[in-house]
């Protein structure tokens, strides 16, 4: 056998090889376990791949992003050979990893039950452990239907071969060529098949640790128009602690799951009667809400912005000026006919403060020029995307545009970010990175973005060279932008380290134009401003909702609904704690006095699971000495407090916005 050349490359460190032909991408490896695929000139191959003179070879682990979306993918078609052993007549969709997991789908006679997801484990389990070997080979359409003859949705797929047929259905079939992968039992034989790209682990005893989580009912292809299928989905890890530290994950965001604290402390709910994706606040969570925007309305005139209010509706014109209406029109509500003149339900606040802008001559004097209000809009979200507070058909903005000239948007925008990370410390949220969303720059998309060339390069460099001054890590998004601009996002982890989407600074040239913004500059001519969009909160809805999770509902004082329960010991207390309630209240504290019929530990525990943070309880000798039991969120107490040092802790803790 004739050597060919290969070249390995892990962690920046490139090695030479000559190798002989026929050599497998794995016998480069065979002293790196974690390695279960390889990635050659940038395609993920199996380790079984025939190396070819040339190749860069670069190992894939198990705990890489590629490794544990491998492992995932061959997780599902362990899964689907389970189903077809303990379900003979199961038809297969398509089984693709996704985020922390994967999926297939089947078409079966009846529902999976929850009994059915032990029974499969099981079976998976046994696979797992037969050690059979993933086998890829290349076939060509008509010998693929032959064999998959049974299977109707996989014949569909064949049949649409390299295009975007489902989501999911690139794990299946590409624009390349065919491939079916066979599972061989250890004498060899085919045990199971499925039509696949790959790549896959080598044997299945690589699959070190999974979990089944649920199934649910899901159309193939994503279209309502088509069969309904049973889709069971799972979830693998590179390892059993992995796994473990996954699902208490899951356990601690169920438990912080803010739709389920809303119900149970009365802050919010979605009644049918409104409609979905239309919140309405109750007192509590009406109190929270008053809080946000007091202390953002008041950081906004610190900073400079200016308070202005706008309509709900506006005439459709606006948004053809606005751009929306060309570009935005599938986020927006239908129009709305009175007297024969369309109006619209406002997607965004921004044409209406261009409004107030061009209402009258403006000087280079008055820049930055800085509006503000609490906007709220409306969006024609899908009932399917609609997820509690966090995605919303009713969104209300800390909306601000400031209004600058063009060499003055480098400092506007740090003076925004600035204020943004600010804000976000301030109510608790102190780990996160920055997201650069960019036109998309390939083919037709181009034309769904407004501007030239240079306008978007200069505006995305601009905030570019800003985010990087702020030494926090950039991730790129291209295609993210809105259709005028490019923006920076901040996204925030919060205590059990999910990312959220939260503030967001635009660069816009676009609306500037369309509306003939202009402003006299200091050598009497007229020039364009530029636009900069931004939001702190992002929404209020969206924002209330991250910080219900965050945390778990036990807010810091100075946001909690109730700061403190007062708890009579006998009803003859009852007055006693009413005068010390109006001493707090005198003091801005948001008191409450238990005056129920219950006993004295039932109601400690009452304000216990309604996460108020603290709790003045008075007996007998209390009154006596003109004192109160001081107790802590945490179970800690103080007893023979005097009222005016109950007072002043809580003042204290709320006006130092500690947690306690």
């Amino acid at each position: 056998m004739s050597d060919i050349r290969v070249t390995t490359v892990a962690a920046d460190q490139r090695a030479d090889h000559s190798v002989t032909t026929g050599t497998r991408a794995w016998q480069l490896f065979t002293d790196a376990p974690e390695v279960i695929a390889a990635r050659v000139g940038g395609d993920l191959k199996d380790l079984s791949y025939e190396l070819v003179d040339g190749d860069e070879v670069e190992p894939v682990a198990i705990d890489s992003a590629d490794g544990l979306s491998i492992v995932r993918h061959s997780t599902a078609h362990v899964l689907a050979q389970a189903v077809q052993d303990l379900f003979p007549e199961a038809k297969l969709g398509i089984g693709p990893p996704i985020e922390n997991g994967f999926y297939y789908d089947f078409d079966v006679a009846e529902p999976f039950k929850p009994e059915d997801l032990g029974r499969l484990e099981t079976r998976m389990r046994k696979i797992i452990k037969d050690n059979q070997r993933f086998s890829r080979r290349v076939t060509t359409d008509d010998d693929a239907r032959a064999e998959l003859a049974d299977e109707p949705y996989k014949l569909e797929l064949i049949g649409l071969k390299g295009q975007d047929a489902a989501e999911g259905a690139s794990v299946e079939v590409g624009a390349g060529e065919l491939t079916i992968y066979d599972n061989l039992d250890r004498n060899g034989e085919v045990a199971w098949k499925d039509l696949c790209r790959g790549p896959h682990v080598p044997t299945t005893k690589r699959i070190p640790a999974f979990k089944l989580m649920r199934s649910a009912a899901a159309y193939w292809r994503g279209s309502e128009k088509n069969p309904q299928l049973q889709r069971i989905y799972g979830t693998a890890w590179d390892s059993k602690e992995a796994l473990d530290a996954h699902l208490h994950r899951l356990e601690e965001a169920e438990r912080r799951d803010h739709r389920k604290l809303g119900r149970d402390l009365d802050l919010f709910s979605f009644p049918e009667t409104i409609g979905p994706g239309l919140p309405v606040f109750h007192p509590k969570g009406g109190v929270l809400k008053r809080v946000m925007e007091d202390y953002v309305r008041q950081r906004h005139i610190e900073e400079g912005f200016l308070y202005v209010g706008t309509p709900h509706i506006a005439k459709e014109d606006l948004y053809y000026t606005s751009g929306h209406l060309p570009y935005f029109a599938d986020g927006m509500f239908p129009a709305l006919d009175s007297d024969g003149i369309k109006y619209r339900l406002k997607a965004m606040n921004c044409p209406m403060h261009n409004e107030i802008f061009r209402s009258r001559g403006r000087s280079y004097r008055e820049l930055p020029l800085r509006f503000f209000e609490f906007g709220t809009v409306y969006r024609d979200e899908k009932s399917g995307v609609l997820q509690g507070l966090t995605r919303v058909r009713m969104i209300t903005q800390d909306d601000s545009h400031s209004y600058v000239a063009k060499e003055q948007a480098p400092a506007e925008i740090r003076h925004l970010l600035d204020f943004v990370l600010g804000l976000l410390r301030d109510f608790g949220l102190d780990d996160f990175y920055l997201e650069l969303s960019t036109r998309d720059e390939t083919g037709d998309r181009k034309d769904k973005f407004i501007g030239s060339d240079e306008q978007w390069a200069e505006a995305t460099q601009v905030l570019r060279d800003v985010c990087e001054e702020t030494g926090l890590e950039l991730v790129p998004d291209p295609g993210g932008a809105a259709f005028y601009g490019p923006k920076v996002s901040v996204q925030a982890r919060d205590a059990i380290g999910r990312t959220w989407q939260m503030s967001t600074i635009q660069y816009d040239f676009a609306q500037p134009d369309r509306f003939g913004l202009e402003y006299q500059a200091a050598d009497g001519s007229r020039q364009r401003p530029v636009m900069i969009h931004s939001a702190k909160f992002g929404s209020i809805e969206r924002f209330f909702g991250v910080l219900v999770e965050h945390y778990a509902g036990a807010f810091p004082p100075w946001l909690a609904p109730v700061q403190v329960t007062a708890i009579p010991i006998a009803e003859r207390h009852d007055d006693y704690l009413n005068e010390v309630a109006a001493a707090m209240r005198a003091a801005g504290i948001r008191v409450e006095v238990d005056t129920s019929d219950d006993r004295m530990q039932k109601k400690i525990r009452t304000a216990q699971l309604q996460k108020v943070p603290f709790m003045v309880i008075a007996g007998d000798s209390d009154v006596e000495a003109g004192a109160v039991s001081f107790r802590y969120r945490d179970g800690r107490q103080d007893n023979g407090v005097p009222i005016e040092e109950a007072v002043r802790r809580i003042a204290e803790a709320v006006a130092q916005r500690v947690q306690v």
